[in-house]
């Protein structure tokens, strides 16, 4: 089951289109490529970014654990049926308030790992009812399905990224 047009906003394509099976699986398989991906960086590179301005290899793995943990809640909130809008965030700033840097990779992993752990526990748990539903978060309407496929998809972003222009 795939989200459809209209189960998100059109700027969210970019992510679920780099997810191609199922939802859950994608996600389980992520915590084993993901972690061995950061755990071949070297300690003293964690601090390295491809460009002035951009972000580090830490500021990017604590800018995916945070974006998982803000979609997480917005799929909890909207599965037990809240009808509250969920507001928006601005990534930038949670990577400048943060301090991932001063943080070892390991703990980062580590991190990552607990958190994606615990969200695969409560994903499995959803119903296709709890998926279907929608909430409205950032002003957009969103279906919680869609909202899986974006932490897997915007995970793939990333380390597409990492790989591309910080060459991991």
């Amino acid at each position: 089951m795939k989200p459809k047009p209209g189960d998100y906003a059109p700027y969210y394509e970019i992510y679920i289109r780099l997810v191609e099976a199922d939802v859950v699986t994608t996600l389980e398989e992520q915590i084993i490529s993901t972690i061995e991906l950061f755990n071949s960086i070297p300690e003293d590179k964690g601090s390295y970014a491809y460009e002035e301005g951009k972000w580090t290899i830490k500021e990017v793995l604590g800018h995916m654990i945070d974006t998982e943990r803000i979609m997480a809640y917005r799929a909890l909130a909207f599965a037990r049926g809240e009808k509250q809008p969920i507001p928006g965030f601005e990534q930038d700033d949670y990577v400048n308030n943060a301090n991932f840097n001063q943080r070892t990779l390991k703990d980062l992993i580590n991190e990552f790992k607990a958190v994606r752990e615990s969200n695969i526990i409560l994903f499995r748990s959803f119903t296709e009812e709890m998926l279907n539903r929608k909430g409205t978060a950032s002003g957009n309407e969103i279906t919680v399905l869609a909202l899986l496929f974006i932490i897997a998809g915007h995970e793939k972003h990333h380390i597409n990224i990492l790989r591309e222009k910080y060459g991991v």
